[in-house]
């Protein structure tokens, strides 16, 4: 009998959480939509509460080309310089 380490070896990823935004009054909103059905809609409704509710813009709206997988690196590095926030969620 072998016995294997349940632990992992693989070095740790270096994420970390931004910061709490401090109101929502005025910021630029981004979409990001993951191609399932009713997604887009779904992501622009809520958007649009925020645009109600605080003012705020929709500036971008991105869409994935699989649902499964993370957004491209280079499209949340854009993102990241055009919105205060992102929307995202799934649909169906």
């Amino acid at each position: 009998m072998q016995l294997y380490s349940p632990m992992s070896t693989t070095p740790k990823r270096k994420a970390f959480r931004a910061p709490p935004l401090a109101g929502l009054d005025g910021l630029r909103i981004g979409i990001l939509e993951n191609g399932k059905l009713n997604a887009d809609e779904m992501l622009r409704e809520v958007a649009q509460l925020f645009v109600e509710r605080h003012g705020c813009t929709v500036r971008t709206v991105v869409s994935k080309k699989n649902a499964s997988a993370p957004a491209p690196a280079p499209t949340l590095v854009q993102l990241a310089q055009e919105v205060d926030f992102l929307i995202t969620g799934l649909g169906d």
